[in-house]
């Protein structure tokens, strides 16, 4: 894209206006990125905190019976599959992804076929319930937004929605499938 961009400015023959719409775009990269490090690094710092404190295996233990109806196949998946929705849960994507990774791991039964714990861990990191949209209000933020918390309610509520129907519909076309 960049460089379809340089060929169209250069055949209007305007190659200094490239050369500002280039710098313009990497001075707002840099910008956004150093106005998002502070939120990313604050909730991934805390994420660590806890998991060394030990209130992730405590959240692993609360968590291991709800997930448990939703992945019964999957007992030693619960502290990562934890760790990525309640990263999710606080808008973190980024720092969920590695415990995503992990949690599909330890769910993988080696065959080559999803299982439908994976499936429904799919399900539910897909539909990620975000109480607090913490890298859009962030972005939000680092864009001027007026009122950058107006979109957590409405976040909150359309994911729980999502996962509402995640879970059914994996809960259906899993039974369809069999």
């Amino acid at each position: 894209m960049t460089a379809v961009g340089i060929v169209f400015f250069s055949v209007q023959g305007n190659g200094a206006g490239a050369l500002e719409a280039l710098t313009r775009g990497c001075d707002g990269a840099i910008s956004l990125t150093v106005a998002l490090a502070g939120p990313y690094l604050l909730w991934s710092g805390l994420m660590r905190i806890a998991d060394e404190a030990g209130l992730v295996k405590k959240l692993a233990r609360i968590m291991k019976k709800p997930l448990s109806l939703l992945m019964p196949d999957a007992p030693e998946a619960a502290a990562p599959v934890t760790l990525n929705l309640a990263a999710n849960f606080f808008g973190l994507g980024n720092a969920a992804t590695p415990f995503g990774l992990e949690a599909m791991r330890r769910l993988d039964r080696g065959d080559g076929r999803a299982s439908d714990s994976m499936a429904m861990f799919i399900a539910l990191n897909s539909s990620a319930i975000e109480l607090l949209p913490t890298a859009v209000i962030a972005i939000r933020t680092a864009c001027g937004s007026a009122a950058p918390y107006d979109i957590a309610i409405p976040t909150f509520v359309a994911s729980l929605a999502a996962a509402g129907a995640s879970i059914v519909s994996c809960r259906l076309l899993g039974r369809l499938i069999k």
